[in-house]
């Protein structure tokens, strides 16, 4: 792992990803999903594997887009959900930002981002929103940092107070929380009217 690796490590350590990967947070994802509309465009922001955000998506009838800089962790996204439309590329300057979106996830991946890059993302994410679409991401509640288990890299909540800021700012409202049997959170943010 170097510090010109685009993956930042996820690339390498894909097949442990893989195993440990569970489906915890699946059933907050599909709530979240019947708001939106049948059939809505969805932007998967670091989307792994696609096992099991990926599938359950595309199995509501979304079309449904990926993106994940690990080149591992997108070919097995292609191969588990072949219909969707996925790119290995950062977040940061993904080239899919230039659409127009019903809803984002974002599970499991923004806190693993340095904190300009958090609120570079969100804000790329608010203008691709459309008006009254959703987002929803999971990050501890609380301002903290760790060690990330897989890649031994620098994890960072910015905290709820600091998302609410950077929300705001790019034209989104925080429209409820939830935690899942993980004792994982997650925003469930909707963007404002332009």
């Amino acid at each position: 792992m170097t510090d010109d690796d685009a993956s930042a490590g996820w690339d390498a350590v894909a097949d442990r990803f893989t195993a440990l990967r569970s489906d915890v947070g699946t059933d907050i994802v599909l709530g979240w999903s019947r708001q939106l509309p049948r059939g809505g465009a969805v932007l998967d922001i670091g989307c792994g594997t696609g096992v099991p955000i990926g599938t359950c998506l595309a199995a509501q009838g979304f079309a449904l887009f990926g993106i994940d800089p690990a080149p591992r962790m997108i070919d097995a996204f292609r191969r588990n959900v072949p219909e969707a439309t996925a790119s290995c590329e950062p977040a940061e300057t993904s080239r899919f930002f230039g659409r127009r979106f019903d809803g984002v996830v974002a599970i499991g991946v923004l806190f693993l981002l340095p904190e300009a890059a958090q609120a570079a993302v969100i804000a790329r994410m608010g203008r691709a929103l459309r008006p009254g679409g959703r987002f929803l991401f999971s990050a501890p509640r609380q301002r903290c940092d760790w060690r990330d288990s897989l890649t031994g890299r620098r994890s960072q909540s910015l905290g709820e107070t600091t998302y609410g800021d950077l929300l705001d700012a790019a034209g989104l409202a925080l429209a409820a929380r939830h935690r899942d049997a993980g004792a994982n959170d997650y925003f469930d943010v909707v963007a404002r009217p332009r």
